[in-house]
């Protein structure tokens, strides 16, 4: 820098591949990852102890971790961005395993562990992102949806209509209703239904998992879990492991989605519709290269916004 070669193409692609492999560069994944994924929740999350007795600080704490862990590999391995989705290991202590129902974890220190089954595969069976994407007393196939739609398709709905009512518990008999039921309301709301119909099938995807991220098979109601959905374009799957090929499909607006989350945060401002170009160009030069992180990265370093943003005087 002091020699005004960062300037050259190669010396900056080989300076980034070197600060990228410093272990300094754990503060990326660290901070990176709690802006994005809104792990910073995690913190100050609370849940119903009648419902979740066995949620405490050593289980929000190794959820966090995890998570942290789990994103840090992807980076040091320089994996391909689109390997968020679906990574086949993770990383785990004896109390996470407990939480999960893995045998043969013991002790607190991480261990790399590889799942066996579709449930739990990249972000999206992640305990963290699944505590932080509900309420203290369920889950919200709302919330879990629109947080699949703003970070990792980048298509956010817009705002909900003031003084939306609570969904009633129980039909007109007393019946105790499931969550996909109660959500049908506001289906047949015409105000309701355009941001409903791209949110909702997207949560029950994910309505195996509890409010604190554990795999059960029947909801409060005791009613068989349906994860099916259907988009409003006319896709339809039986569950996230058919929602992930969905999104395997959609790639590109993935890979999009995480370059623009890495742009705010190496900018330190939101993204505005002039650095839309720039979006393109990286995601259009880290397709040559199977979308790997370098890539990515290096694209951000490369670009016109990062390179000519604003210094404080």
């Amino acid at each position: 820098a002091i020699a005004g070669r960062l300037g050259e193409p190669l010396v900056l692609e080989q300076q980034v591949k070197r600060l990228l492999a410093d272990e300094r560069a754990n503060v990326l994944v660290s901070d990176f990852a709690a802006q994005w994924l809104h792990l910073r929740r995690m913190r100050s999350v609370t849940r119903d102890v009648n419902a979740f007795p066995a949620f405490d600080d050593g289980l929000r704490n190794a959820l966090l971790r995890e998570t942290e862990l789990f994103l840090k590999s992807q980076i040091r391995e320089d994996q391909s961005v689109v390997d968020l989705l679906t990574a086949d290991y993770t990383f785990i202590n004896e109390r996470l395993a407990r939480h999960y129902g893995v045998e043969n974890v013991y002790g607190s220190r991480f261990r790399r562990v590889v799942w066996e089954d579709q449930r739990r595969r990249g972000l999206l069976g992640q305990g963290s992102i699944l505590i932080v994407t509900s309420l203290a007393t369920r889950t919200s196939p709302v919330v879990r949806g629109k947080w699949i739609l703003e970070n990792i398709l980048g298509t956010p709905p817009p705002p909900p209509p003031p003084d939306v009512p609570e969904l009633p518990e129980r039909s007109d008999s007393g019946i105790v209703k499931s969550v996909r039921e109660r959500l049908e309301g506001h289906r047949e709301n015409p105000v309701c239904a355009s941001c409903h119909a791209r949110m909702d099938p997207l949560g029950f995807a994910l309505e195996n998992f509890d409010a604190v991220g554990k795999w059960r098979d029947r909801d409060a109601s005791r009613a068989r879990i349906d994860t099916s959905g259907v988009l409003p374009d006319g896709t339809a799957f039986g569950g996230l492991p058919e929602l992930r090929e969905v999104l395997l499909g959609r790639r590109v607006e993935f890979v999009a989605t995480v370059t623009e989350k890495l742009l705010t945060y190496a900018l330190g401002r939101g993204v505005e519709f002039y650095d839309r170009p720039a979006i393109r160009a990286i995601v259009r030069e880290a397709s040559q290269d199977d979308y790997r992180w370098s890539s990515v990265i290096l694209g951000v370093a490369r670009s016109l916004p990062f390179q000519m943003r604003r210094s404080e005087s």
